[in-house]
């Protein structure tokens, strides 16, 4: 298992003691920064509070691990002879991008998925490096990284955005916001199961039924219950 953090783990980035934040990392192996290679894929897992642009030890130790891992995709990508990590050769594929905070947007309004937020909280501003990514941290990421796929959270809403960089030789991937798995933040829990290749990817969202639809079959079922304890003393006089 391979854990991302989110702010609710060890608070949001001027919330943050480092004695909770190395605990986090140590117990769950969940350093700021993650470069997982799996079936031929490559996995960058981010800590979304260390991406806020500042001299803070977190966010400083995260921009060189960052850096480190931008300078071996970007050598494996030119020559295949450069393709390795910890003496372990490996293969290059454009990596997917995995975070909590949702990459740089003023709001949830270009949002057009069924579960998107409902209106009129969509057009809510959000509250950049606390809803989303700051549009610097943001540049910063897509130009090392360089994405085909970007998977986030925090907003519990879903939500499909498309990217162009324009600056960045045309580059284009789609990002996915995952709503939440709680019938605590929305009636209607998804989920995604993400089918991955080197070279492809496919996402399909999951639900489970709605909150309504759960009381209302446990009041049918108890009802029956009833009627059926009612019948066999009924029966049995």
């Amino acid at each position: 298992m391979f854990v991302v953090v989110g702010n609710h783990d060890i608070g949001f980035h001027n919330m943050i003691r480092q004695d909770v934040a190395l605990r986090f990392s140590k117990l769950l192996k969940a350093p700021s920064v993650q470069h997982l290679i799996l079936k031929g894929n490559h996995f960058i897992l981010l800590n979304s509070m260390a991406l806020q642009g500042d001299s803070c030890r977190l966010c400083t130790g995260a921009r060189r691990q960052i850096e480190k891992v931008s300078g071996k995709l970007s050598k494996c990508s030119e020559d295949t002879n450069q393709c390795y990590n910890d003496n372990l050769t490996f293969n290059y594929s454009q990596p997917i991008l995995m975070q909590h905070f949702p990459l740089y947007r003023v709001s949830d309004a270009i949002c057009t998925e069924p579960d998107a937020p409902p209106l009129p909280a969509r057009n809510k501003l959000f509250r950049i490096k606390l809803d989303a990514l700051s549009k610097e941290s943001t540049q910063y990421i897509v130009s090392k990284i360089r994405p085909r796929v970007v998977f986030g959270g925090h907003t519990h809403h879903g939500c499909l955005v498309h990217h162009n960089y324009d600056d960045l030789d045309g580059l284009k991937f789609l990002e996915y916001s995952v709503p939440s798995f709680s019938w605590r933040n929305r009636p209607d829990p998804k989920y995604m199961l993400v089918s991955i290749s080197p070279t492809e990817y496919a996402v399909n969202k999951c639900g489970l039924p709605t909150e309504i639809t759960i009381i209302l079959s446990a009041v049918i079922m108890i009802c029956i219950l009833i009627v059926n304890v009612i019948r066999k003393g009924t029966v049995g006089r």
